[in-house]
């Protein structure tokens, strides 16, 4: 059960990446005015683009493949996870070991999308539609629309039209691009001869093909310049502020700001930054462009405050906005960097530890035994795991 007080306690750790850069340029003074604001202004920028900016990678990296498989797929096609990912897997960090995934990234910019699912018979699946915000803007699945088989119109922001027949429900997503996220119950090996045949009925069918019979294209261009290899995580690390803000600026022009983000559209304004318009660093004012530079650290900031997020009884107290976190951009960041992806906690409930105690991390050296009372047994209405991960959440070689 949540904690009504861990919000509230995530929200003051996640005010440390502000505070340490605040101090850092507290002298006062022109300085304060002149450098020192600006780069308070962009600190926040880089936080506020991050989540996106780890969807966009994501995405670019997923479907840069020519047909659909176990890890990536085409654009508005399914990747089917047919087995539990093992170390090699760098799509997504921290990815369980009692679910498969079936995934797609779904572009709506043409029409919308008719997302089919099977009868499960009751087995439990969840499919999160995530905006490019990380946002969850519908829920499909066991809690919410059953285990019968379905059928659900995603739509764009901009799209005006009727609710086609045999068709249950519109969901409408304020970004060009959704992340369609599915898990589905799989109580080990032994299940994936169940589990593999209903994953394989999820489907995405345009608006206009609709009541016709539908495949999709068996074979598909790829993105060439898309870098498979390093990871999300890695490839953000790695960029300097031009690049960093120069994507964020041409993802905005699909994946306009939210309306309560009005305030923070002025201070991407002041920095050079506006939705809908090319960014160049070196077109700006050169104190803004300094301050962009200097956000850059936010990534080791962001880095090293996931690993003093508050526990109780060692594990990471997780806020209770996941999915659905309006303007709070710290706890957004901070999600996008540890587990992208995320579902809400009512559907599937994560956390995590990284210390054996306050100060002393786990070593790969050491061996450990974890123990639960029976009556510390955690409680599930489905089933539960305990996944051991690398730096950056990579699952462990075995």
């Amino acid at each position: 059960m949540a904690n009504p007080q861990n919000k509230k306690k995530h929200g003051k750790t996640w005010k440390v990446v502000l505070i340490i850069v605040a101090i850092t340029f507290a002298g006062g003074g022109w300085w304060t005015w002149k450098e020192g604001r600006p780069w308070f202004h962009a600190t926040q920028a880089y936080i506020y683009g991050f989540p996106m900016m780890m969807m966009d990678l994501t995405r670019e990296a997923a479907t840069a493949v020519p047909t659909a498989g176990q890890f990536g797929a085409p654009v508005n096609q399914f990747a089917v996870m047919t087995e539990y990912p093992d170390a090699s897997f760098r799509a997504v960090v921290r990815t369980g070991l009692d679910t498969l995934f079936a995934v797609a990234w779904a572009d709506l910019d043409k029409e919308p999308l008719v997302l089919s699912v099977p009868d499960t018979g009751g087995r439990y699946y969840v499919i999160a539609l995530f905006e490019m915000w990380t946002n969850i803007f519908a829920s499909i699945g066991s809690r919410t629309t059953g285990t019968e088989a379905g059928h659900f119109l995603i739509a764009g922001p901009n799209w005006q039209g009727a609710l086609p027949p045999g068709v249950k429900q519109v969901y409408r997503s304020p970004s060009r691009f959704v992340w369609v996220n599915g898990q589905m119950q799989a109580d080990g090996p032994q299940d994936y001869g169940v589990v593999n045949p209903l994953q394989k009925q999820y489907k995405l069918t345009p608006l206009s093909r609709w009541g016709q019979p539908y495949m999709p294209p068996a074979e598909v261009p790829v993105n060439t310049h898309a870098d498979i290899k390093t990871s999300p995580l890695k490839r953000i690390s790695n960029m300097n502020a031009g690049e960093y803000f120069g994507r964020f600026a041409q993802l905005l022009k699909y994946n306009p700001p939210l309306p309560a983000d009005a305030p923070m559209v002025d201070t991407l304004k002041s920095l050079g930054i506006e939705p809908g318009k090319d960014f160049d660093i070196a077109g700006i004012d050169p104190s803004s462009a300094r301050a962009l530079q200097r956000a850059m650290v936010t990534f080791a900031i962001l880095e090293k405050a996931v690993h003093v997020m508050p526990t109780q009884e060692g594990w990471a107290v997780m806020p209770d906005d996941i999915g659905d976190y309006g303007t709070d951009y710290m706890n957004r960041a901070g999600n996008a960097f540890v587990g992208l992806g995320a579902v809400q906690p009512i559907d599937v409930s994560d956390t995590v530890a990284f210390n054996v105690s306050e100060d002393t991390p786990f070593d790969g050296s050491n061996h450990y035994v974890m123990h639960f009372d029976k009556e510390q047994i955690p409680p599930t209405n489905v089933n539960w795991y305990v996944s051991i991960y690398a730096q950056y959440g990579y699952h462990v070689p075995q």
